[in-house]
């Protein structure tokens, strides 16, 4: 079994930074690829980010693209994500996913379904 477990969301100003981190604990890295989904209020949940396992393609919406930045430390078991210049339409729950197969083609890893495993979230909200 795998748990992740999010923190660093927070309230913030437009235009500053937060880092998220996801702690992985249970069949850690060898999981195939993780992401990032995000779920505004009245909103579906949408994708923010992913990263493979075997050679850290990542993969962002337009929306966080140039903004943000996914990355992860192997040896810590954590996953990142980096915020930046963030707007007022950023604000939302940010979860993180992980997926234990790989697949073949960046569609796959934008899609929440692929994901086996999901944190409980941490809140982001950025004021304007």
């Amino acid at each position: 079994q795998v748990q992740l477990v999010e923190s660093g969301g927070g309230l913030v100003q437009a235009g500053a930074s937060l880092r998220l981190s996801c702690a992985v604990s249970g069949r850690t890295f060898t999981m195939a690829a993780m992401a990032w989904f995000r779920q505004a209020p009245g909103k579906e949940r949408e994708f923010v980010g992913a990263i493979t396992n075997r050679a850290s393609k990542t993969y962002y919406a337009d929306s966080v693209q140039g903004r943000f930045t996914i990355s992860r430390a192997v040896a810590r078991n954590t996953l990142y994500l980096q915020m930046d210049s963030l707007k007022s339409e950023d604000t939302a729950v940010y979860s993180c996913a992980a997926s234990s197969l790989t697949y073949p083609h960046e569609n796959y890893y934008r899609t929440a379904r692929t994901y086996d495993y999901w944190g409980q979230g941490t809140q982001v909200t950025v004021s304007s």
